[in-house]
């Protein structure tokens, strides 16, 4: 990273949030979560092989092991229940509120009052903006966008404060139900994942001690391992509901969100998944018998392009190659100027909650605005004489728009852009409309989706990018198909679905789960072999010029995602190389004071301990202890008065369980533990409460062996031993912040020039036209 030598003030160009370290090892950074700047910390996955974990599981009898897998099982259940309710719930406000709305304005549209059209259009359009801008900046910062980011970065071993609580959860829900409705170019796919994610953490906590709701059956899933397997359960139920795709949904946490993965985690997602399956079946099933209102027979979202069985051939290859191309251009593009303004917006809500809401409130005016100017743009049209629907349209739904047009005559223009999201598509995906859409329509309603859903998602509310990137693909899909014309074999609506492929692609960079949502949304297995070509271009395509979407935002927020692959130049640099220090540690019987010294003055999570004489032949590293764990034993006041180890019996007054995570926002402190003079000349055995097989490596290991070893065991230290002996049991410990490029590259700058130096070399000819 580089900075210019006139002095000129930090340009775009800079990340979001620079993470400068100190050669100290710490394990807090701070990333911006949701709109704030907040401390962050990793998460524990490795379990803590202590002598009081040992004697947890062989104390387990099969009543509590049968209690275990099955409360795995029920919470699964729950967690695919709540979510599908809650999918279904917020889908039907949706339509209602927009219904509602739409009506209003389409009723004083036919009186020709279109002045007072257009005031109570955008007056409720920025009142659902401003309510959503104002409960997620006062009530749940966290709430804000789409938290995909947040949730993947959780997967990954991040814990950012607050993505997870009963309020954020609340906010998300009414959040993504009013800003959707308000006509802003956002999705609510993304917000469900979050949501998902909440519940299912929420579940996993077991209730709250505070108010005595507290279930031990749950206290097995006090860690993060198994809150992580729940987590990535609701990930995958959140998609599931958001699009009726319960296999998408399952390949969607396995293929984007999800660092860590085992066989019967498959199981377990899939499981929650056809839970959300069957939730949503059963309740589209009541409202298709209309006990869902005016605008609730519609259900979740369906696109149905099928068609007569049509087989495509040799001269239908070209258009879907170009459109993979295209898509694969256009994402690359659609993820820099999303980043860029996500800069400038983050420049703007730093100011304070007032700036916030404002912003949101001006990009509700300016979307009100476009929505009802731009299709008097365009010419009406005379209705088909062979429409399958009433024609012209008169209210929220459907192909044919009359807008301001006279009888008979519908406004192709306002039948996408004068709608809400869904049905836009829809319209683009229906089959039997090849005539329906004028050229220029189709390109004034992509190049504005293209930068409204780019201005739209980085106000202070809940929103997603799903639905909007597959509505701007759509229609530049559609271009291509009315392009191609009668050359081709394939209809308009299905050259839609491909143009949404190769844009979902080329923006978020995924091709297994894109391919089988997108087969579940539209029922088309025709598209299969055509969908997997496009998604593959579009993705090789993109993939030359930037990172997905969600891996941007997570590195302008600043988390430390761990990539599944290392950079080359960390194959030239070993573990000893960027381990920073001074170490700090404990011997296996310690002072208190020591230990309350080390803990007040450092952030460390863990500590190595080491054994010397007199109480070992030769000093050697015991194990690793937690800092939780460490103030666990104060707060007990767990002393001995002599410096001699103690048998485990002597801990009577402390259990298994006084190890296991706290829920959310209970930590120890250990400022808030007072002692006596007399205690703290006391001594703590740090053995039977030490993880006495913790991960270690050389210190010769290469950079790159030790960063895929980090992220697939999923780890929060690793120790680096020396590799000769007579020197300290231990060299220093490695977090996840070592393996940042930035922090490596800061330690280590003439890689820099040797990296942009290889890259100059294998692309000589994209670095001149720069």
């Amino acid at each position: 990273m580089t900075t210019e030598s006139n002095g000129d003030p930090e340009s775009l160009t800079q990340p979001l949030l620079t993470l400068q370290r100190s050669t100290i090892n710490s394990t807090s950074q701070v990333a911006i979560v949701g709109a704030n700047v907040c401390p962050i910390e990793s998460l524990d996955y490795e379990i803590a092989e202590n002598d009081f974990f040992k004697q947890d599981w062989r104390t387990r009898g099969k009543i509590q092991i049968f209690q275990y897998i099955f409360m795995k099982w029920l919470l699964c259940f729950l967690i695919g229940g709540i979510v599908g309710v809650i999918g279904f719930c917020i889908n039907l406000a949706v339509e209602n509120l927009a219904g509602i709305k739409f009506v209003i304005t389409s009723d004083m549209m036919l009186e020709r009052r279109f002045g007072m059209a257009f005031l109570v259009f955008s007056l409720s359009n920025f009142g659902l903006t401003f309510f959503a801008a104002l409960i997620t900046a006062l009530v749940s910062p966290a709430a804000t966008g789409s938290g995909i980011p947040e949730v993947k970065a959780y997967l990954n071993g991040v814990d950012a404060p607050g993505i997870f609580t009963l309020r954020t959860l609340f906010v998300k829900i009414i959040g993504s139900i009013s800003a959707v409705s308000s006509s802003l170019l956002v999705g609510k796919a993304g917000p469900l994942v979050h949501t998902g994610a909440c519940i299912a953490s929420l579940l996993g906590q077991g209730g709250s001690k505070k108010y005595g709701l507290t279930w031990k059956w749950l206290r097995y899933f006090k860690n993060d391992r198994d809150r992580r397997d729940l987590v990535t359960c609701g990930s995958a139920a959140g998609i599931a509901a958001a699009f009726r795709a319960p296999v998408g949904g399952l390949l969607f946490a396995l293929e984007e969100m999800a660092s860590w993965w085992r066989s019967a985690l498959v199981w377990r997602a899939f499981f929650t998944t056809a839970v959300v399956a069957i939730v949503l079946r059963a309740l589209i099933d009541v409202c298709m018998s209309g006990k869902c209102g005016l605008f609730g027979k519609g259900g979740l979202i369906m696109y149905d392009v099928t068609s007569s069985n049509v087989a495509y051939h040799i001269v239908d290859v070209p258009p879907v190659l170009l459109l993979g191309i295209i898509g694969g251009f256009l994402g690359s593009l659609y993820n820099f100027l999303l980043e860029k303004v996500l800069r400038v917006y983050n420049l703007i809500n730093e100011k304070g909650i007032a700036y916030k809401i404002a912003l949101a409130c001006w990009i509700s005016i300016f979307t009100s605005c476009l929505l009802f100017g731009l299709p008097w743009l365009a010419s009406c049209r005379v209705c088909p004489t062979d429409a399958g629907e009433a024609c012209p349209t008169i209210g929220r739904s459907g192909n044919y728009k009359k807008f301001q047009c006279p009888p008979g005559h519908y406004n192709d223009l306002a039948s996408l852009i004068f709608n809400t999201n869904d049905d836009a598509i829809k319209n683009l995906f229906s089959k039997g409309t090849d005539d329906e859409f004028h050229y220029s329509s189709i390109i004034i309603f992509f190049v504005t989706c293209f930068f409204l859903s780019i201005l739209s998602y980085g106000i202070v509310a809940p929103a997603g990018l799903f639905v909007p990137v597959i509505v701007t693909g759509a229609s530049y899909g559609r271009f291509v198909g009315m392009l191609v014309g009668a050359h081709s074999n394939l209809n308009h609506g299905l050259f839609a679905v491909l143009g949404a492929a190769s844009f979902l692609g080329g923006s978020m960079r995924m091709t297994v789960s894109l391919c089988v949502i997108l087969l579940e949304l539209t029922n088309n297995l025709l598209l299969l072999p055509l969908m997997m070509v496009v998604l593959l271009i579009s993705k090789t395509v993109a993939d030359a010029f930037n990172g997905n979407i969600y891996d941007l935002i997570m590195k302008a927020k600043g988390f430390p995602y761990l990539e599944t692959h290392a950079e080359p130049y960390m194959r030239q640099l070993t573990v000893g190389d960027v381990v920073s220090g001074p170490l700090q540690l404990f011997h296996g019987i310690e002072k208190v004071a020591n230990v309350v010294h080390l803990l007040r003055t450092t952030r460390h999570n863990g500590f190595p301990v080491i054994d010397e004489p007199p109480h070992s032949e030769s000093p050697f590293l015991y194990g690793l202890i937690l800092r939780a764990h460490l103030t666990e034993l104060i707060k007990k006041k767990a002393f001995l008065t002599d410096p001699v180890p103690a048998d485990i019996d002597a801990f009577k007054q402390i259990s298994a369980e006084d190890f296991m995570k706290r829920g959310l926002g209970h930590y120890n402190l250990i400022e808030d533990i007072e002692l006596t003079e007399e205690e703290m000349e006391m001594f703590l055995d740090l053995h039977p409460f030490t993880n006495a097989s913790p991960y270690t490596v050389v210190e010769t290991m290469s950079l790159a062996k030790a960063l895929i070893l980090f992220r697939e065991v999923g780890l929060r230290h690793l120790l680096v031993i020396p590799k000769i002996s007579g020197r300290s049991p231990v060299v220093g410990i490695l977090t996840r912040h070592d393996f940042m490029p930035e922090h490596v590259l800061a330690l280590h700058p003439t890689l820099v020039r040797s990296r942009w130096k290889r890259l100059r070399l294998q692309f000589p000819r994209l670095f001149k036209l720069f």
